[in-house]
């Protein structure tokens, strides 16, 4: 596969509703000469429900909003603290396949845990990356007109509190932890920097940096 550009974008903190819906739509207008992107970016509180996700795994909610989304997967949290990746592909022109796609996104964070230290692993039956048992990153895609968007988090430095109010990933009982959890003093901007080259040698990408 040939090296491609993409565009990487740091987003901040964002409302999940108002990137869910930006995805959507940047996905709507592609066509095949649109540059592939990265987006990079925390959400503000708020627990979703994949496809085809079944509310019974939402125990109490609570104050946290509740967003059904169109990915797929089950139920999980994403939160300030936590590193939202999400690849904007172009699958086709990439030779990608939604299964092909789910294994490059595990392997990167996997590599870069590998960089620090910390043995961890995919499992085949539960998309995710886990550590000693317990999940460190989530997984979910949607693929529409042959392009990706949703993807990757991976917790660094969360309250991981309300994964106690749901069955995270559909799991009952699933324990869950972050680079913080494992004594790995990372920063954010720090976990973004370390990640990213990751991110482009599994989808031979080379980034241009945006706004």
């Amino acid at each position: 596969m040939s090296i491609s550009p993409v565009h990487i974008r740091y987003l901040g903190r964002q409302d999940y509703a108002e990137v869910f819906a930006h995805m959507q739509a940047f996905n709507a207008a592609r066509d095949a000469g649109t540059m592939d992107e990265i987006w990079l970016l925390e959400h503000e509180p708020v627990f979703t429900l994949g496809l085809n996700g079944k509310p019974e795994h939402v125990l109490d909610a609570g104050t946290i909003p509740l967003m059904q989304t169109d990915r797929g997967g089950q139920v999980t949290y994403h939160g300030p603290g936590q590193l939202i990746a999400y690849p904007l592909l172009n699958l086709r022109r990439n030779h990608l396949g939604v299964r092909d796609c789910v294994t490059r996104l595990e392997h990167s964070v996997i590599d870069f845990l590998a960089e620090l230290g910390v043995d961890a692993y995919a499992r085949p039956e539960a998309p995710g990356v886990y550590v000693g048992g317990a999940k460190i990153a989530a997984l979910g895609l949607r693929v529409k007109r042959g392009c990706s968007y949703h993807g990757l988090s991976l917790n660094v430095d969360l309250d991981l509190a309300p994964f106690q109010r749901i069955n995270p990933c559909g799991y009952p009982g699933l324990e869950v932890t972050s680079l913080q959890q494992l004594g790995l003093g990372y920063t954010m901007a720090q976990t973004q920097t370390a990640l990213l080259p990751h991110l482009l040698r599994q989808f031979n990408l080379q980034s241009i940096e945006s706004a």
